[in-house]
């Protein structure tokens, strides 16, 4: 890695704090927490916050931290981790892998893991406020770090909600990152559309139970749902053209109890990717248009049940901002480590919430935080798509998903540094 002047005194001292970050990563990676539950994360968070001397606030958005740290005059920046884990049993087989379980919000007992990196991210920003707090003297300016909880599904609305641009320093530009299946030391971002809006709904479906063995007795919801869940494959093949990018993903479908039992109800969760409001209403409208028609075809007793959950808009990279991230992190981590991604990601964010409830430029970009030997034999750009992944590579969300600690620490750290130091010079 290179730095500039202005960021290679912020970096002092970084490589003694290395093995204490990486402890702190692992210990995050084996205690994962489910969506707006972060209590021991959010607590390890705080305190460490506390002992580098920043003023902190926890519980704002339910389970988040914000740490605040005033250096004289200059700009206020924003930087943002996420913190929840996942709902996925691991099977990475690493020495400090997760265990745990966790309670989901309709009650039920599930597995926990960080299958999206979000440890790394907690783990990254914690150590760029001990390098902040540590090297007061060449730099001035307010720094704000937000350690989000429940990215995806409210995290950062809930913030918002809670007070946050009140109780806080309004800041002037927000930045967050995001480590993904790309080989340790690249990183992407675009100006403009960075990531998908998304939207998630439960859908349930009506059926009249009985018994197994009589099946014209009854209604089957569980047949209803499989006809849905086909059916629904066919709206961005058929009904979304091909220049147009969407996504309909089914992650969830429950039903029943034994398998000679025909249920009373079979529920789904449905989750939508977008880039344009047009695209988006098309997706909304068909799904209820499909759900109400298989419904009807089975002669359903009762119409079916839709329910919003979370939802939220695109991520949007301020232009302007964004060349200077660019020219930041290709100091950082070198020539042609850093690409402009020719297109939108799929994935979501909410990350862009907090720019836009402020009315300030944004940046988002992802940081790789792979084995490189994993990628061998595939081109550039290529290794940095999740399209363009073998099998071998995990990515975000599964059981096999984990980055390697070392050097992504240290890049994800020097990312944050050396972006953040345009500002606080």
């Amino acid at each position: 890695m290179t730095t500039t002047d202005t960021t290679a005194p912020l970096l002092s001292g970084l490589t003694d704090r290395l093995p204490g970050l990486r402890a702190l990563y692992e210990d995050l990676h084996a205690h994962p927490e489910l969506a707006f539950r972060e209590f021991r994360t959010a607590g390890i968070v705080a305190a460490r916050l506390r002992d580098q001397g920043w003023e902190v606030t926890e519980g704002v958005g339910r389970t988040g931290v914000v740490g605040v740290l005033a250096n004289g005059a200059g700009p206020v920046v924003l930087l943002r981790a996420d913190m929840d884990g996942l709902p996925v049993r691991e099977q990475t087989g690493l020495p400090y892998a997760s265990t745990g379980t966790g309670t989901d919000p309709q009650g039920k007992e599930v597995p926990v893991m960080h299958a999206c990196g979000h440890d790394m991210h907690v783990t990254c920003l914690l150590g760029a406020t001990a390098q902040l707090a540590a090297t007061r003297e060449h730099w001035s300016g307010t720094v704000v770090a937000v350690f989000q909880p429940a990215e995806e599904v409210g995290g950062a609305p809930a913030m918002i909600e809670d007070g946050f641009l009140d109780w806080f320093p309004r800041a002037e530009v927000c930045l967050g990152q995001h480590v993904f299946p790309a080989p340790v030391g690249y990183a992407v971002t675009r100006p403009g559309p960075f990531m998908a809006s998304a939207d998630n709904l439960r859908i349930r479906l009506h059926g009249r139970g009985g018994h197994g063995s009589t099946p014209e007795m009854s209604v089957d919801p569980v047949v209803m749902a499989a006809a849905v869940v086909m059916r629904l494959q066919t709206i961005v093949s058929r009904e979304i053209g091909a220049s147009q990018a969407a996504v309909v993903t089914v992650g969830s479908l429950h039903a029943g109890t034994k398998g000679n039992i025909i249920p009373e109800t079979a529920d789904l969760e449905v989750n939508l990717r977008s880039f344009t409001p047009p695209v988006r209403d098309r997706l909304l409208t068909a799904i209820e248009r499909i759900v109400r028609a298989e419904a009807a075809a089975s002669n359903a007793p009762k119409d079916p049940e839709f329910t919003r959950l979370e939802s939220f808009p695109l991520t949007v990279n301020d232009p302007e901002t964004t060349t200077i991230v660019h020219a930041r992190l290709t100091e950082a981590l070198g020539q042609d480590h850093v690409v402009t991604l020719p297109q939108p990601l799929n994935a979501g964010e909410d990350f862009g919430v907090f720019g836009t409830a402020l009315g300030v430029p944004s940046v988002y970009w992802q940081f790789g935080g792979a084995d490189p030997a994993l990628f061998a034999g595939i081109t550039e750009p290529d290794h940095l798509h999740v399209n363009g992944l073998p099998d071998t590579v995990p990515a975000n969300h599964s059981p096999f998903y984990a980055p390697v600690p070392d050097p992504t620490i240290e890049i994800g750290v020097t990312n944050l540094l050396a972006v953040a130091a345009h500002w606080l010079r």
